[in-house]
């Protein structure tokens, strides 16, 4: 099972390097994040293609803080060179369950497909 903790460590790690201020703003770290085939379902319910991802991440003012608070990760690698994430985030009061599809490539692992879905937390 070490590979396949390895697929799983590096898809993760993917996956907050994306969520980090300081690469979302360089169009050069995200493109090497993002799969040529990427394509993602928004929160908002936009599709996006990898094209139009990278200028709106790339466009966000960097700042101190994280993007986003992430919780609930959990991933599995469902095939080879295929990692499945799911967690939540919460992003100043917005929050939305996530899920990503990460691929082994040449380059590395990339992200292929995310989808994100808002929701409100259940009352106590």
């Amino acid at each position: 099972m070490p590979e396949q903790d390895s697929a799983v460590s590096a898809a993760i790690e993917g996956e907050l390097k994306l969520l980090d201020p300081e690469v979302r703003c360089s169009p050069e770290r995200v493109d090497a994040l993002l799969h040529p085939d990427f394509f993602e379902f928004g929160a908002s319910g936009k599709v996006w293609d990898r094209a139009a991802i990278i200028d709106a991440l790339t466009e966000e003012v960097a700042s101190p803080a994280p993007a986003a608070t992430v919780s609930g990760v959990k991933a599995v690698e469902i095939a080879p060179g295929t990692v499945h994430l799911t967690f939540d985030t919460d992003h100043n009061g917005r929050r939305a369950h996530r899920s990503s599809l990460w691929r082994h490539t040449e380059q590395g692992w990339r992200l292929y497909f995310h989808q994100g879905t808002l929701f409100t937390p259940a009352a106590d």
